[in-house]
């Protein structure tokens, strides 16, 4: 498909001042697979005549429409086993401990996509009824993309989406076939979670002070103005107590200082230690 240089600018800078991803050039294939069914339901014969048309019509509804393909909704149930594990262990039996008095969890999956991972943790609540009875447990889920918030409250999945990081065990208990290779989640974890549209780079959603947030595999695609204004978002968030986990290939080293490593859970993140204000000098 034909590009420019300077379309793809343009669509880097749209994508960019929307999202607070970046569109490097080295991800062009991304553009390609991403607009070519745009192209041929508007009708463009070229990336470059849609990128004209959206320079000089102003259509909001192209422009979002552009937008969401962009944006990258790679996801699955599960999705990284291992630190998943790692959290739903010791770092969640520490919060369990401290909040046994008031019974209550409040978890933040930022850039959640479709919604396997929020609906993941769901699940892991779910299995263990015995230990989770007379609590509130409360997971926000937010995103950029519409039309991903739209489908994860649907609950319907394709059978390679849900075959894809899901226990046989699970699928058969939380998932009704609807035919035509769809599966939906059952109502009772649908209703565990709430979606909401939103960016990491703006203020959290409500109740704003979470125990736990999964920010997983969003800031990896930021500037590094961006990622320091997401991480700050993410702090002003997140419980004194709270645990912060990120992607496999991203850390808050070197990015930021509201955060910092978790001493006891090696690839997990704590807030940082609260600064002291230098005291007066008493003359």
């Amino acid at each position: 498909m034909e590009l420019s240089n300077a379309s793809q600018r343009i669509l880097a800078s749209m994508l960019e001042a929307r999202s607070g991803q970046q569109l490097s050039f080295s991800r062009r294939w991304r553009i390609d697979s991403a607009l070519s069914s745009i192209l041929r339901r508007h009708g463009f014969a070229t990336l470059d005549q849609l990128v004209a048309r959206l320079v000089s019509s102003r259509d909001k509804a192209l422009t979002d429409e552009v937008i969401e393909a962009l944006l990258n909704n790679e996801t699955y149930f599960f999705r990284d086993k291992l630190p998943f594990d790692l959290l739903l262990g010791g770092p969640l039996t520490r919060l369990e401990q401290a909040r046994a008095r008031e019974r209550r969890l409040a978890i933040w999956c930022a850039g959640c996509s479709t919604g396997q991972e929020a609906y993941s943790l769901a699940m892991s609540f779910a299995d263990e009824p015995a230990r989770w009875a007379g609590w509130k447990i409360e997971i926000v889920a937010t995103d950029l993309s519409r039309s991903a918030i739209h489908k994860a409250r649907e609950g319907a999945y394709s059978q390679f989406e849900v075959q894809r990081g899901l226990p046989v065990m699970q699928m058969v208990r939380w998932f009704e076939e609807q035919g035509d290779g769809e599966w939906r989640i059952d109502r009772k974890l649908r209703s565990a979670v709430r979606f909401e549209p939103g960016n990491v780079t703006e203020p959290a959603p409500a109740p704003g002070r979470f125990d736990i947030i999964l920010c997983r595999n969003v800031l990896l695609y930021f500037s590094p103005d961006m990622r320091r204004l997401a991480f700050n978002r993410l702090a002003q968030a997140i419980a004194p107590d709270g645990t912060l986990m990120l992607g496999a290939g991203e850390t808050v080293l070197g990015q930021t200082d509201r955060f910092v490593s978790d001493s006891d859970f090696r690839g997990l993140y704590v807030p940082a230690p609260a600064r002291e204000t230098p005291r007066a000098r008493v003359a």
